[in-house]
């Protein structure tokens, strides 16, 4: 059996912190998802089409890694993909004790689905597409926060 991992996220923007954190999780695991969760309660500032369109773009030349997108529960997703494992990045205490409840929960109704968590390397972890959404809508420079496929 292969090990498959989803990245689930918005994505709204990808930024080089996600990137960074699939790149690291490469050798991990023989297939990586990164999937677009659609949440209609959510407003996004791009719509999903351009996220997905970033996504491919970015990761274009990494055959293990596929795109994709989903309604409703990740670990609903992840069972319908074949996924064993989730991918998850923490960049503080804070995100550590949001994310520890969420795999919990996962596992649970995930019938075994196991969160592996990557901590941030200390080159990104102050990046996260909330304040680099903040940036574009104010009209600062977000490109040394985005992957270079990232055109605004």
């Amino acid at each position: 059996m292969s090990k498959i991992a989803v990245f689930p996220g918005s994505f709204d923007p990808i930024t080089v912190g996600h990137v960074d954190l699939v790149e690291r999780a490469l050798p991990l695991f023989d297939k990586i998802v990164v999937a677009v969760g659609i949440n209609s309660q959510k407003k996004y500032l791009f719509d999903l089409e351009k996220r997905m369109d970033w996504l491919e773009a970015v990761f274009s030349n990494e055959e293990k890694v596929e795109v994709g997108s989903f309604e409703g529960l990740t670990a609903d997703y992840a069972k319908k993909i074949g996924a064993q494992y989730l991918l998850r990045g923490l960049r503080n205490a804070s995100d550590f004790d949001y994310e520890k409840t969420i795999s919990q929960l996962n596992n649970i109704i995930g019938d075994g689905l196991e969160t592996i968590f990557l901590i941030a390397q200390p080159g990104y972890s102050h990046i996260s597409s909330t304040i680099v959404r903040e940036i574009i809508k104010g009209g600062g420079d977000a490109s040394p926060f985005l992957p270079t496929e990232v055109s605004l």
